[in-house]
């Protein structure tokens, strides 16, 4: 406990984020005290206006500016065009392949995967939505670019049997993400090369 009620509680709130423990959060704390009030409280301003404002994309689930409204991907007709639907588990596989310049279609962001012991259903990754979305028939082919896990595989298998029921050709990005592994924990190379080199499993 510092000498400061507010101090603790900003060390406390900061220990929300992912890898950041009571060290970590107290260093940053007081760096940001002593050093970087202006940056601090420019932090806090983004933070507050995405925390109220940052909704889900009605198209592909993908983070937006405000509730109801096509991100940009989704916004662009020419990657609408593509006929290419990528799946990935988080907002963060986006940034990943967005970053390797590698994919030129669109996307769907489950924001997880199947656990059934965990209360994870198709309900909570939006698959009604993706159905919606193969039954408008733009879609040509389906890539899956999910982790390398047995909850991943399970995902894999369950959106492969949806686009084989209506027809479209499914697809898993190739071998380069290690069993485990995440989408983000890829290099842009890999990530690129495992893309050209799908295989169809549907």
């Amino acid at each position: 406990m510092s000498s400061s009620r507010l101090l603790d509680r900003l060390v406390e709130a900061l220990q929300a984020m992912p890898g950041i423990g009571p060290v970590s959060a107290t260093r940053i704390a007081y760096n940001l005290l002593d050093r970087r009030r202006e940056d601090a409280l420019r932090i806090s301003d983004a933070l507050k206006e995405a925390a109220e404002h940052v909704a889900l994309c009605p198209d592909c689930r993908n983070y937006c500016d405000a509730e109801g409204e096509r991100c940009s991907i989704c916004s662009d007709f020419r990657r609408r065009d593509s006929g290419l639907l990528c799946v990935v588990e988080s907002p963060m596989d986006v940034e990943s392949f967005e970053q390797s310049g590698a994919f030129h279609g669109t996307y769907f962001v489950l924001h997880g995967h199947l656990s059934p012991i965990d209360g994870v259903g198709p309900e909570e990754l939006g698959l009604d939505a993706l159905g919606h979305r193969l039954d408008e028939g733009g879609v040509r082919e389906m890539i899956l670019a999910l982790g390398q896990s047995a909850e991943g595989e399970a995902t894999a298998q369950y959106l492969t049997a949806m686009a084989k029921r209506r027809g479209i050709p499914a697809s898993g990005i190739a071998t380069g993400i290690p069993m485990g592994g995440d989408i983000q924990s890829v290099d842009g190379l890999t990530l690129t090369t495992s893309l050209e080199n799908r295989r169809r499993i549907g």
